[in-house]
């Protein structure tokens, strides 16, 4: 038994070491982290929603760079699509063309040795973010760099939910059709892209790059917005400002949704001052628990009133929310706790109505491709189904 009691203590002393180290972690990046922000912008915004359609903008404008590429993905896969990639990046470094990439060393964990040897032997700059370190390894472990954004010649920027992989461009069968929102930039907000990228850059090699900025007319940009780049501070406040602008309906698309504590209030404050309140998520789930620790808050959203809809055609993974018509949030961050608390983030606030109705567009179709999930269906979830929402609630803070 002397065995047991020691493993039952070993467990203890794991539990009570990663909660001081996670504490303390979180403690000292709050003191200091620094906040930065971004004025509106006008620019010129397109909304993509189809992987095919995407890589293929993607690929045509990273073979009309001429200085230089930054690319920050959260997840670069092994397959033949992450290989078609770096196959892009290579040529282009071979005409000349300055290629930094930035990869989330949990997230592209799988990016194989030779494919990183092989290019920084043609000249290509690869490093690995977010590694885990000590003295607080346990929550260092646990941040995770989730942006993907994309600037070429600090002339066009792309930023979404999009990563390096064959599933976002429908190849894999579980998960497939993949449906996410993307947007591709023009205008002075490129500059605010970049340079958060080059941020990253700085703090994951200690290297400051200067780029000279690009001059936009302002004339042939029309649509406004702004950036919002976010390090799990100050990003719940932010929606919460979001949520209480609403005056008629809130959209929310999302492949998790795990909200903290107080965003959820400012949700169920909305609806009980009888905002419309229509929640997106997937049908499908691509990690385990994830889906029945949402169950929780969707079972309040539908007792307020609120709709539930699940979609059905293929995997949903947009993350989006649309205030009235008025203001539309697209970006990098899920509506759960990693993203909101924990993770790198970086979103875009539009305000333009032509881009937004496009945003609407998409929605009302993903919404025909949907059912409809009732509170009764969620009240009479099997056993299974309960265990798996109870561990998800003591887990969801890092989820």
């Amino acid at each position: 038994m002397g065995w047991i009691t020691g493993i039952c203590l070993l467990i203890v002393f794991i539990v009570i070491w990663a909660y001081i180290d996670f504490t303390l972690g979180s403690y000292i990046h709050k003191k200091q982290w620094t906040r930065r922000s971004y004025p509106l912008r006008k620019g010129q915004l397109q909304l993509i929603t189809n992987g095919a359609d995407l890589y293929r903008c993607y690929f045509n404008d990273l073979r009309e760079a001429k200085k230089n590429i930054h690319i920050l993905f959260y997840i670069v896969k092994n397959d033949r699509f992450s290989h078609a990639f770096f196959e892009a990046l290579k040529e282009q470094a071979l005409k000349g063309v300055k290629v930094r990439l930035l990869l989330d060393w949990f997230g592209s964990r799988s990016v194989p040795k030779n494919w990183i040897a092989e290019a920084k032997e043609i000249g290509i700059d690869i490093v690995f973010c977010h590694r885990p370190h000590f003295p607080f390894y346990f929550f260092t472990l646990q941040k995770r760099n989730h942006r993907k954004i994309t600037i070429i010649d600090g002339k066009i920027g792309f930023l979404g939910g999009y990563n390096i992989g064959k599933e976002y461009i429908d190849l894999d069968p579980e998960l497939s059709p993949w449906r996410d929102y993307h947007i591709r930039m023009e205008g002075k907000s490129v500059a605010d892209l970049q340079q958060e990228f080059l941020l990253d850059w700085k703090r994951a090699t200690n290297q400051e790059i200067r780029i000279d900025s690009m001059s936009f007319s302002d004339q042939a940009m029309t649509m406004e917005h702004y950036l919002y780049p976010s390090e799990g501070i100050e990003a719940e406040a932010k929606l919460i400002q979001l949520i209480e602008k609403a005056q008629e309906k809130i959209i929310i698309g999302t492949p998790y949704f795990i909200p903290p504590a107080k965003l959820f209030s400012a949700i169920e404050i909305a609806q009980a001052r009888g905002i419309s309140v229509s929640i997106l998520v997937p049908e499908k789930s691509d990690h385990p628990i994830v889906k029945e620790a949402s169950f929780r808050y969707l079972r309040k959203v539908l007792a307020g009133g609120g709709n539930v809809y699940q979609f059905q055609k293929g995997f949903f993974h947009a993350k989006v929310i649309v205030i009235d018509g008025n203001i539309c949030d697209i970006g990098t961050a899920n509506f759960d706790r990693r993203s909101i608390l924990l993770n790198h983030e970086i979103n875009c606030f539009i305000y333009d109505k032509v881009f937004i109705s496009d945003v609407e567009n998409a929605l009302a179709e993903d919404i025909e491709h949907s059912t409809v999930l009732t509170l009764e269906e969620l009240q009479k979830v099997r056993v299974f189904v309960r265990i798996k929402e109870w561990i998800g609630i003591l887990f969801q803070g890092l989820l």
